[in-house]
């Protein structure tokens, strides 16, 4: 066997490993791309059916300043302790927005209240519509990423950083040091869902949690 014929060889040689290697990537990579595309699809289908189970809370404050994000909290606070006190207790995200939207003047008045204890004129603008938000979460429960509706708190321009929880089911914990969610709003939430869903949102602890404050 010649120089040349052995030279061709080795390059026979390597370039069939070169080839089995490739082949090995592009399989790899179309496995994850069908994986990926089944994952998005199960996670769209898992926003969608929650969206249609819960009813969150956003609070907007007029700035960022101190005064205005402190008056957000009290805000915050004010309209939690009114349905807290008023709102019977429902046993769907569609009752809780129907009961929102009959007592909203009250909502936006318990809101005004706050604002004028404090020295200020915002205007405030309440309603329950549907509102974009990131991936979120609360506790040990993450919301993913999707259009939700929201009883939704403007207060004057609304440019200040925003506040939001779950109103339905109850995940809106304060206490932002141990972020427990109380067990009944998981089990709510539980009973809603199917087991895959509830593991979905529940299964990955390595999210980060953002608690209760975001950029816009």
């Amino acid at each position: 066997m010649d120089m040349t014929e052995r030279l061709y060889r080795v390059i026979e040689k390597r370039a069939v490993k070169i080839c089995f290697v490739l082949a090995v990537i592009l399989a790899a990579l179309i496995t994850a791309g069908i994986y990926f595309r089944v994952d998005a699809a199960a996670q769209e289908k898992l926003q969608e059916h929650l969206a249609q189970e819960v009813l969150r809370f956003h609070v907007l404050a007029n700035s960022d300043s101190d005064e205005d994000q402190e008056l957000k909290l009290q805000v915050r606070d004010a309209v939690l302790a009114y349905m807290e006190e008023n709102m019977p207790e429902e046993d769907s995200a569609d009752a809780v927005k129907d009961w929102a939207r009959a007592h909203i003047d009250e909502i936006e008045d318990a809101s005004c209240s706050v604002i004028a204890e404090n020295g200020a004129d915002y205007p405030v603008s309440a309603a329950v519509t549907t509102c974009w938000f990131p991936d979120k979460s609360y506790g040990d429960v993450t919301f993913p990423a999707g259009n939700y509706e929201a009883l939704r708190i403007e207060i004057g321009e609304a440019k200040g950083h925003n506040w939001w929880c779950v109103l339905y089911p109850g995940l809106c914990f304060m206490d932002t040091v141990n972020a427990v969610v109380p067990d009944e709003g998981k089990e709510q939430l539980k009973n809603v869902l199917t087991e895959e869903e509830y593991s979905r949102i529940t299964a990955d602890t390595d999210f980060k949690i953002s608690w209760f404050f975001w950029r816009k």
